[in-house]
């Protein structure tokens, strides 16, 4: 059965080549395409790419743009995914199911007739292998309707396909890790504005999901704590207490901003040295003299040497804090944490 009407589709867009390709894949047939963004906390430094951007990405592969925010409930998947974390504290089945599920409800309010992703057959090995891809698709309610353009010829054909939507023999096969066929591709379409590949989100950096590992088992991993996870070096204190310490001049300046009522900020009085936050529900006396040897420790005193601390206008007079308490505080790679324990 040839279609004889202009169909419609709801498109994830990420902004990087693969989903560019995919969505031109899909335009390229005379589908009208709508690109659905989702800014999520946890993307890498330099993504997402500005909303113009993003947009003219989207136009110039004939597709209309719409960009929304992973609300509180994105962080949930992080904290206790139903399909466990691929790498570090990537929960990449759950995130690709969360992003599905709202393409899914857009697809229902435009009356697009399928969904479809720049998913490649063995890119990824958690989350792109045919049985995960299968299990993504069942999961997500899309039997049928959900297409993976730049692998689909290695896959089941889609009902897209099967109704002549979509004309198979016009999509890809490509597989694996490599990306010479899609760099070859985006320059045959004359697309040359796309950011470099990058290694997916920051859960994946192994110290990155350290914090945030810490701030989930803490249960402190809230919309207003994210940004700090990305600052300065982070310690738990044995009561439960958190610790960051900024390690230059730049970091000291956005420590200080993202301090937030209730937080306590040290700084050194008479030499250089960090901005600390101390940040605890229960605030102890301590708590703030061990923020201050803290403090004093990566401060440029002598060493030794008594430091005068300033911490919410009280001023301590301290000695730096042990190399080896340092280390036991310290926030850790699962990997190194378990050398330590072992």
């Amino acid at each position: 059965m040839i279609a004889s009407r202009k169909s419609k589709a709801v498109g994830l867009f990420s902004g990087g080549l693969d989903s560019i390709l995919a969505t031109k894949l899909v335009t390229e047939q005379g589908v009208e395409a709508v690109a659905l963004h989702f800014r999520v906390p946890f993307a890498p430094p330099g993504r997402p790419a500005a909303e113009d951007k993003l947009r003219r990405l989207a136009e110039l592969v004939g597709a209309s743009l719409v960009s929304v925010d992973a609300g509180d409930d994105y962080l949930k998947i992080v904290k206790t995914p139903e399909y466990g974390y691929a790498r570090n504290m990537a929960p990449c089945v759950d995130c690709i199911l969360y992003m599905l599920a709202r393409a899914k409800e857009l697809a229902g309010q435009i009356k697009a007739d399928f969904v479809f992703t720049g998913e490649v057959v063995g890119q990824r090995a958690h989350c792109q292998n045919k049985r995960s891809l299968k299990l993504i698709e069942d999961a997500a309610g899309l039997d049928g309707r959900l297409l993976r353009p730049l692998s689909a010829k290695l896959l089941e054909p889609t009902i897209p396909e099967l109704t002549g939507l979509i004309r198979r023999e016009r999509l890809l096969d490509l597989k694996g890790k490599g990306r010479r066929r899609q760099i070859r591709l985006a320059a045959e379409f004359g697309i040359i504005d796309y950011s470099a590949p990058t290694g997916g989100c920051l859960l994946i950096d192994k110290n990155f999901a350290a914090r945030v590992r810490d701030a989930v088992s803490s249960d402190q991993l809230e919309p207003a704590d994210i940004e700090l996870l990305s600052h300065g070096r982070h310690f738990r204190l044995d009561s439960g207490a958190k610790v960051v310490v900024g390690r230059n001049e730049r970091e000291n300046a956005k420590l200080e901003k993202l301090a937030r009522d209730g937080d306590s900020l040290c700084r050194p009085v008479e030499v250089m040295g960090p901005v600390v936050i101390l940040r605890t529900a229960k605030k102890t006396k301590k708590d703030t003299e061990t923020a201050a040897r803290m403090c004093a420790r990566y401060s440029d005193s002598k060493k030794n040497q008594a430091v005068k601390i300033e911490c919410d206008g009280k001023e301590f007079r301290v000695k730096a804090s042990a190399k080896k308490d340092l280390d036991r505080w310290r926030v850790k790679a699962a990997e190194e944490q378990a050398k330590e324990e072992s």
